[in-house]
């Protein structure tokens, strides 16, 4: 049996061989890494700035930029054909939302689109009759009002832990042993699981 060799072939070993010496990987390191390196910083301040060590929010933060920039050079430049590509950036742009509203506490906010406005009233402090020196806040709710402010605070809540499961979700992705094997993959696909989000 007869193996030949193309010039290509001859060509990448080269390429390769080139690559793993001490040379090339200072080269790179000055000519690829630092400067990756020096946007990154630029790109993940605000993150940097909000992380702590005893808080969440900065680590979601980081997936937040991270995957925003993700989308967008996806979307823009990905090679990946559209009827996946475009589920993966819907997707990372889903989870993009939740973070911010989870980050920025929007749930009262998108309650209050559904249920209507929060009643809130000026504060009011009187005297507080059982501990003299003492001042307490006046309570000017209608039962109504409290009625209504409830429902908005319960709504709030559960917005919040919907989006937070499904964040999750779309993290995990699909099960993909549980795909019929007589349906095309892309009519079965979500675009979900951040395993498979790259270029």
């Amino acid at each position: 049996m007869k193996i030949n060799f193309t010039k290509s072939f001859s060509k990448s070993l080269k390429t390769l061989y080139w690559q793993n010496t001490l040379p090339y990987k200072v080269y790179s390191f000055f000519r690829y890494d630092l400067p990756r390196f020096l946007k990154n910083i630029w790109k993940f301040r605000k993150a940097l700035y909000n992380h702590y060590w005893f808080d969440h929010h900065g680590t979601l933060m980081f997936m937040e930029i991270g995957l925003t920039d993700m989308s967008n050079k996806i979307e823009k430049h990905g090679i990946e054909v559209d009827s996946s590509r475009l589920k993966k950036v819907e997707k990372m742009r889903r989870v993009i939302q939740f973070i911010k509203n989870y980050n920025e506490d929007l749930y009262i906010e998108m309650a209050e689109k559904e249920l209507g406005e929060l009643i809130l009233h000026e504060w009011e402090f009187e005297p507080a009759p059982d501990h003299p020196g003492s001042y307490q806040l006046v309570d000017k709710d209608t039962p109504e009002e409290k009625e209504h402010n409830n429902k908005v605070y319960t709504r709030a809540r559960e917005i919040g832990e919907q989006e937070w499961a499904e964040l999750w979700d779309v993290i995990k992705g699909q099960d993909y042993s549980k795909f019929d094997e007589n349906i095309d993959f892309d009519d079965q696909f979500d675009g979900s699981g951040l395993r498979g989000w790259w270029d």
